[in-house]
């Protein structure tokens, strides 16, 4: 992401200790003052944004009926088969299938190879009527589709294609402010018979890529993406293609990428790739202005002066401390960040001065790599390349006489958060658009967390876990899905009782999607036609999966021991899945919601994946959060 310098000569340092930002119930939530090392730099820094492109191998296909209520569409065997899912908001399509040639294939055949099923959960997926046809000839294979009584109506198929050639897509702005301009690129990906992997020309050749967006109100645009080297696509004619649109209105977007073209063997291709857009409105500005004081034994403030505000009273703030070596060239402090509440017009953070003396640095400081984003999508909404920071003198201290310990980390414990509650718990913690999972018979001294059916962001449902857990004065997290991800979340930002919890594993998960999950893109695009129970969730894409882990310190997830699930492994005779419609989606192993290679926490500790287990109830193993000699072990283990 190309951050947005502003020349700006301000930046000061008065006392504080703790800050306070604000529940969205106006209850008061005490945020701690983040910092790190150098080492951590990289994984504080906004991503790359090439780093959380999504990688397809399926085509959703948007299906309008005319008026006589008919739809048809061209779809293509893959080694003689045929996986896809109507998705018609619960209506019954009527379905006929022809080959190339145009004779119709058996009645029989098609119904036997149709039944109906569910993507996504209960409350949250959409009903389908699956589809695997075997034994199919080579070509382009019509598929025509018939609504009840001949009713216009609208919905999707969605089709896998050969995974051996995909569909990788990006976005390239990640200001997702009203009124900004935002781009994305698309390019085939595809490994050779060596296993290297062969990017634009190389993997095939698109004919066609277009880019459809979809606004709040459910207005569509459709954009062609060039490759032509002046649309962020890269050189010109490199199989790179880009595109981009101005987000006029606040709300999710959906963007989706639609390419046509054919594979190294000459096939034809059709792929999508389906990204979730949240927009925000915000009028926040840093302003200049300078003054520097410093109060308090060893601790700094520095505050961000706002030239204006937009209401907003909590955002995720990011930084980079630097100062000038003996030599006089620049060198590295520490970073600083938390969530900081604007009052007076001004942002305050919190740094403990032995940062400074551990790094050896001397004035003239800077403020670097500056974000102030959004608390709930962790959207930028002020950057900074570099900002003049005025630092008063220092206390002497030896760098080798210091380690770094919790005051330097996460700052001042508040007073009374020994006091508060009574006793210890482990609390069980659901995911997203979910009710009660955990079998509580099954964990000693524990109590369930219930917010049932609820899409909330990770900020959101950390703040309802931290005050169901206030009743305790301490507390463990045994969590599902999202739930896990909400608990690292109020560990790494929030006092709370999993500050004082003790005696083993603070948080523990299983399924948790802390990468992002492809689903939510598919089941955006999906429910913004028919609408969703619970809404789509941005934290869980992989690009917002990616911003929100560009905030969360390796001390924090060092704290979560995670397993993860799939189903059973693929035998050479059958193409085993936890949910056949989010196999079309998802790469393997996945556990029907989650891909392996998603559900893993750099920097926590991995306690094992396990197959036979699916990601929730009514998929076709066993839902991963019923295993009991695993919960077994997470009660033993837990911190409480």
């Amino acid at each position: 992401m190309a951050m947005h310098a502003r020349t700006l000569g301000w930046l000061g340092a008065l006392c504080l200790c703790t800050t306070t930002a604000m529940a969205q119930d106006g209850a008061p939530l005490a945020a701690k003052q983040l910092a790190g090392p150098v080492s951590e730099f990289a994984a504080m820094r906004a991503p790359d944004p090439g780093s959380t492109a999504i990688i397809s191998k399926h085509a959703l296909l948007p299906v309008a009926f005319d008026a006589a209520g008919e739809w048809q569409g061209t779809l293509h065997p893959v080694a003689g088969q045929l996986r896809f899912a109507l998705m018609s908001g619960g209506t019954m399509w009527q379905a006929e299938m022809r080959s190339p040639d145009g004779t119709p294939l058996a009645a029989k055949s098609l119904d036997d190879g149709m039944r109906a099923a569910r993507i996504g959960g209960t409350a949250d997926g959409q009903p389908v009527q699956q589809a695997s046809l075997q034994g199919l000839r080579d070509g382009a294979w019509t598929l025509r589709l018939r609504a009840p009584g001949g009713v216009a109506q609208r919905g999707y198929v969605l089709v896998e294609g050969d995974p051996a050639t995909e569909l990788a897509s990006y976005q390239t702005h990640r200001r997702q402010l009203v009124g900004e301009r935002i781009g994305y690129t698309a390019q085939l990906a595809a490994d050779d018979a060596g296993g290297t992997l062969r990017m634009g020309h190389a993997a095939g050749r698109i004919g066609q890529a277009t880019l459809r967006v979809i606004s709040p109100d459910g207005s569509e645009q459709r954009l062609r993406m060039f490759d032509d080297g002046r649309h962020d696509d890269g050189a010109a004619g490199d199989g790179r293609y880009g595109a981009s649109f101005v987000a006029r209105t606040a709300g999710q977007h959906i963007a989706q990428v639609i390419v046509e073209g054919r594979d190294q063997r000459g096939a034809p291709l059709l792929r999508t790739a389906e990204h979730v857009v949240p927009v925000i409105a915000s009028t926040l500005r840093l302003a200049p202005a300078a003054t520097a004081v410093r109060a308090g034994p060893g601790r700094l403030s520095i505050t961000l002066p706002l030239a204006a505000d937009d209401g907003v009273r909590r955002y995720r703030v990011v930084g980079e401390i630097w100062g000038r070596d003996g030599k006089r060239a620049m060198t590295p402090v520490a970073w600083i960040g938390g969530m900081a509440e604007s009052v007076g017009g001004q942002l305050v953070l919190g740094l403990d001065e032995r940062w400074i003396a551990r790094a050896g640095a001397q004035a003239p400081f800077e403020l670097r790599q500056l974000r102030v984003e959004d608390a709930d999508e962790f959207i930028p909404v002020a950057t900074a390349d570099r900002l003049p920071l005025a630092l008063p003198a220092l206390r002497a201290a030896k760098a080798a006489d210091i380690a770094i310990d919790e005051l330097m980390t996460i700052g001042v414990r508040p007073g009374d958060l020994s006091t508060k509650g009574a006793g210890s718990r482990l609390v069980l913690v659901h995911g997203y658009c979910s009710g009660g999972v955990w079998p509580q018979s099954q964990f000693a001294t524990s109590s369930t967390f219930l917010d049932a059916d609820q899409n909330r962001s990770h900020d959101q449902f950390a703040q309802r876990i931290r005050d169901f857990g206030a009743q305790w004065n301490s507390f463990g997290t045994v969590a599902h899905s999202q739930g896990g991800a909400a608990s690292l979340h109020l560990y790494t930002y929030y006092w709370s009782g999993l500050d004082n919890a003790s005696g083993g594993r603070r948080m523990q998960s299983v399924g948790t999607p802390y990468q992002g999950t492809n689903l939510s893109g598919i089941l955006a695009t999906v429910g913004n036609w028919f609408g969703v129970a619970c809404g789509s969730n941005a934290n869980m894409t992989y690009s917002g999966a990616s911003a929100w882990l560009a905030g969360i310190p390796t001390w924090a997830r060092a704290q979560v021991n995670y397993y993860s699930t799939s189903f059973r492994s693929t035998n050479w005779w059958t193409n085993d899945y936890c949910n056949f419609a989010s196999d079309l989606v998802l790469g393997d192993p996945e556990d029907g919601t989650v891909e392996r290679a998603y559900a893993q926490l750099p920097g926590a500790v991995n306690r094992g994946h396990t197959t036979g287990q699916c990601h929730t109830a009514g998929m076709r193993d066993p839902a991963q959060y019923l295993d009991a000699a695993r919960n077994a072990t997470m009660s033993a283990n837990a911190s409480r």
